[in-house]
């Protein structure tokens, strides 16, 4: 018997004050620590959403040094707590570009992984148009590290709907998810996919989400959840600022391998 883990997932509504939502996010980890998370994720885009994509670029910093990656490392320590980190950007090989990256560090402020977005957001429907393409370089390099909630497979946002990227994981216990869906296909397809992703992986799913209306107009559809590996919703947060919680029981993944061994069963 293993004890189960208390995760969280932290939901904003961040704006372009860089401060403000480091400010915010802390306060969020805080209540996430208060509450008994060991791990805690933050969403996509955590530190900055605002209405110029060329902003983030701005904000870029080289990997091991600069005030974002500083403040997840701090944060970390501070409360004492395994912080996925949503997504800071990075320097990216082209000069007008960043890696949308998600950062983690260990209670102990020791940087344990580093997963850069692979699939890039495109959406055009009306007068919604969004293209991250045109300022993010996607990565290519699947990631998954132990950590004392078991072992966890990392992803952004619009990763959610390529299943080949997580099953390319090997097993795991948990799937993380930092996302700024939009409101159009958030309404359509969050939930659909999260639930998805647990049952066919039969494991965990964390999804730390933007949720609302931000300072620039733009609309996310919010939503965060943990769901079970049976595909039950255990919490979630509609809209506005707030966390979510829930227990990862071990024990409860193997015996649910063990009597629909569908892992085990896969031909492809």
């Amino acid at each position: 018997m293993t004890q189960p883990s208390r995760i969280a997932a932290v939901q904003m509504v961040s704006g372009p004050d860089i401060a403000q939502n480091l400010r915010d996010a802390d306060r969020l980890v805080a209540e996430a620590a208060a509450r008994g998370a060991q791990l805690v994720a933050l969403p996509e885009y955590f530190p900055l959403i605002s209405g110029n994509d060329m902003d983030k670029v701005h904000a870029r910093e080289k990997e091991g040094a600069g005030p974002l990656q500083d403040f997840l490392r701090e944060t970390a320590v501070r409360h004492k707590v395994w912080l996925v980190g949503g997504s800071i950007p990075l320097e990216a090989a082209v000069p007008d570009k960043v890696r949308n990256s998600c950062l983690v560090f260990d209670a102990a402020g020791r940087r344990v992984a580093r997963y850069d977005k692979i699939h890039l957001f495109g959406f055009h429907r009306g007068t919604e148009h969004y293209n991250e393409s045109q300022t993010i370089e996607h990565g290519d390099e699947v990631v998954a590290f132990d950590s004392p909630v078991g072992r966890v497979g990392l992803s952004l946002c619009y990763d959610l709907r390529f299943p080949e990227l997580y099953r390319s994981m090997g097993p795991v216990d948990l799937l993380v998810v930092p996302a700024a869906f939009t409101h159009t296909t958030g309404q359509a397809h969050w939930e659909l996919l999260l639930r998805a992703r647990a049952v066919e992986n039969l494991c965990y799913v964390l999804a730390a989400a933007q949720g609302g209306t931000h300072p620039s107009g733009r609309m996310t559809w919010g939503d965060s959840m943990v769901v079970d590996p049976w595909g039950g919703v255990l919490d979630r947060l509609a809209k506005g600022p707030g966390v979510v919680t829930a227990e990862v029981d071990r024990d409860r993944i193997a015996e649910l391998r063990a009597s629909l061994p569908a892992l085990e069963h896969r031909r492809l």
